[in-house]
């Protein structure tokens, strides 16, 4: 099953010359040896007449293939077509590997997703080759190896916390994938590593991951836009790391997320060690480790306007998102203020209404936000009514939701416009191409790298950045006077 934008012959040449960069975005199948590799496998390329390429692991597993040991083909950072793309499969994975399947099952999946189970099995497998249930058994298979190699948890901690139902389960499936023990498979994944030995039997929800991204990585960049936004009350940051609580569907989770050379080292207690892998998703979509930069920076750097900005800050990153409902109102409450000034009144609501290191929820703000929020009424007005439609059911945001429709659902709203909705398409659901064409300080960046900078106009000249607008707004914001 080839990639939708590479051909086999380009897969190939991809595998022939070892490229990294094409890690994680698809997967080679030697059917000669029964094995997958990743593209830069240092292995002797097979001939290829004995490949066959395919989207994901669970494709290959299906296929009756087993993981290479010599390149270990999953510890390698996601394929960035799951926020590129805004179909079913895409919107599917997101789900995934945030563990929906785990906790909620097919039926729960295929629910969010807003089609019957049987739909979403038949578009899976036509599209990925592998059913949800397949696609969910190699991601906890992936996660488990993640886990052996970076953590001293035992083996049975690492079966659950990996979604496994049981220890039998987790064992068949090492063995399956892999072709060798839980054990054996930890002493692999460690080669060439150290683990974190942070887990004791006193505390075994406490661990360390290091989760690899694709070079370039503009992480300083990340950090000091989550250090400019950092609220007090809820979060701690310095110019590499942030420090934070964030809410996971076991409970709270204490972390913190530090640059490393080749991404960032997450370190976390865990109120329930099933929040591996949902902690894993939200803080690979924090800081966008799974985009492919240089294919963004070659894509930009070809308008000359923007080629100046690609060379001096490669690697560009979209900030997400570890919680929509926070990030929703964080936005709402600090429009049309400066940064300084909506960090302050950040902390107020903070101070006043959070709990236990966290921004205030959507029912807590519905309740007591009229009392607590300043400003025009028609103002507070709208953010509590967006609460109470949060807190009712009757808004529902999910990474799950189609951009179109998740924008519409906002903008419906009294009080949110479009740009309020193009912000959190980019921060909640790393949208690639969302253009924020009326911002104040977007105009001023194209301004300065002599483009359009009228709202209209600006919008028009964009679409040649297409579809990576997002990443083109993020150098214009860099780009702003002083």
């Amino acid at each position: 099953m080839l990639s939708p934008t590479l051909s086999f012959d380009e897969q190939y040449r991809a595998l022939c010359s070892r490229d990294a960069r094409f890690d994680g975005q698809f997967i080679a199948g030697v059917h000669s040896t029964g094995i997958y590799c990743r593209p830069s496998c240092p292995a002797v390329a097979p001939k290829p007449r004995n490949v066959r390429f395919y989207r994901t692991a669970a494709a290959a597993h299906e296929a009756g293939l087993r993981a290479c040991k010599r390149c270990q083909p999953d510890a390698v950072p996601g394929s960035p077509d799951w926020n590129l793309n805004d179909d079913l499969a895409s919107r599917a994975m997101r789900l995934i590997a945030d563990g929906v399947v785990e906790r909620d099952g097919v039926a729960g999946l295929s629910s969010r997703l807003g089609y019957t189970s049987r739909h979403v099995t038949r578009v899976l497998t036509a599209e990925l080759g592998a059913g949800p249930l397949a696609l969910a058994r190699a991601h906890r298979a992936q996660a488990a190896r993640t886990l052996l190699g970076a953590t001293e948890l035992s083996i049975s901690d690492v079966a659950f916390a990996s979604g496994f139902s049981s220890i039998r389960q987790f064992n068949d499936t090492i063995q399956t994938v892999y072709e060798t023990t839980p054990s054996q498979l930890r002493t692999l994944a460690r080669r060439g590593a150290a683990a974190h030995p942070l887990s004791t039997p006193e505390q075994p929800s406490a661990l360390t991951l290091r989760l690899p991204t694709r070079a370039p990585f503009d992480g300083v960049g990340l950090m000091a836009f989550f250090a400019n936004h950092a609220v007090d009350g809820i979060e701690t940051a310095t110019a590499t790391s942030l420090e934070r609580a964030i809410r996971l569907p076991g409970g709270i989770a204490h972390v913190r997320m530090e640059l490393n050379e080749q991404g960032v080292t997450c370190s976390a207690r865990l109120a329930t060690i099933s929040d591996v892998a949902p902690l894993v998703a939200r803080v690979r979509r924090l800081f966008d480790l799974d985009a492919d930069s240089l294919a963004i920076d070659h894509a930009l750097a070809n308008d000359p306007a923007l080629a100046a900005s690609v060379a001096r800050v490669p690697g560009m990153r979209l900030p997400g998102s570890v919680d929509t409902e926070e990030t929703l109102f964080r936005t709402l409450i600090g429009q049309q203020i400066s940064v300084a000034a909506a960090r302050t009144v950040h902390a107020r609501v903070v101070a006043e209404l959070g709990s236990g290191g966290l921004f205030p929820t959507a029912a807590v703000l519905a309740a007591s936000g009229a009392e607590v929020l300043r400003g025009p009424r028609s103002r507070i007005a709208s953010i509590v009514g967006v609460a109470e439609a949060i807190a009712s059911g009757e808004l529902e945001l999910d990474v799950s939701t189609p951009v179109d429709e998740f924008t519409a659902q906002l903008v419906a709203l009294p009080g949110i416009g479009p740009w309020t909705a193009g912000y959190m398409a980019m921060r909640v659901l790393g949208n690639p191409d969302t253009m924020l064409s009326s911002d104040l300080v977007v105009r001023q960046g194209a301004g300065e790298l002599g483009l359009p900078h009228t709202a209209s106009a600006l919008t028009h000249y964009s679409r040649r950045w297409a579809p990576w607008r997002s990443y083109a707004c993020m150098h214009l914001w860099r780009s702003r006077p002083l």
